[in-house]
């Protein structure tokens, strides 16, 4: 019985130990898996999924406003900081978001299904390799390499898309219909494009 009193506390402070041991390995191989997903994402991307402002969240949405009633589709949805805002504002219209960072995808998926998005669909697939041909408008925050590449998948396609909407990059070989100027230090562009429809005239906004 002397034994057994005195091993039994033993035994506890035995077993927290390697609990604690076994958490700390947990969660460090956590830390190097979201380390490593976003270096991989970032090397096989070019860029790593970054966020927009809110002006320029507030100002995309705006223009979202005036392409009718058809799809949008968000190349690059990241984190699911403007799609799941521009799903929420939009109940009507269908939202599809393609992403393929594991880690920004799979948050944005937890986030959709928490708030009950039903008009919203997330897919984890390169969006230069998805038929974008059923989107009304497309929405993109990227870079130029990006831009260059989604203007020639548009000329090669040529899909029915109406609208093109994109955060501080521009078409290339592109006219603009819109460009709002943000009123931020870097006064960043957001460029409105009517797509089948190449001779519109370039208007000048600040917001």
């Amino acid at each position: 019985m002397i034994t057994d009193t005195v091993s039994s506390p033993i035994m506890r402070a035995s077993i927290e130990s390697y609990s604690l041991i076994l958490f700390n390995v947990l969660l460090l191989i956590t830390a190097i898996f979201i380390t490593v997903s976003l270096i991989y994402s970032s090397v096989s991307l070019g860029i790593s999924p970054m966020p927009s402002s809110s002006k320029a969240y507030n100002t995309m949405m705006k223009l979202v406003d005036e392409t009718g009633t058809g799809t949008i589709i968000d190349l690059g949805s990241g984190w699911g900081n403007f799609i799941i805002r521009i799903a929420k504002r939009n109940p009507q219209r269908q939202v599809v978001g393609y992403e393929l960072s594991l880690l920004p995808w799979l948050t944005s998926t937890l986030l959709k299904k928490l708030l009950g998005l039903q008009n919203l669909t997330l897919y984890r697939q390169n969006f230069l390799n998805a038929n974008l041909s059923g989107a009304s408008v497309l929405v993109c925050y990227l870079y130029p390499q990006a831009m260059e590449k989604i203007k020639d998948k548009l000329l090669l396609e040529q899909p029915k898309i109406d609208f093109l909407i994109s955060n501080n990059f521009a078409l290339p070989t592109w006219q603009s219909h819109k460009v709002v100027t943000l009123n931020d230090f870097y006064k960043s562009p957001i460029y409105l494009y009517k797509i089948n429809d190449t001779h519109t005239n370039k208007l000048v906004t600040k917001y």
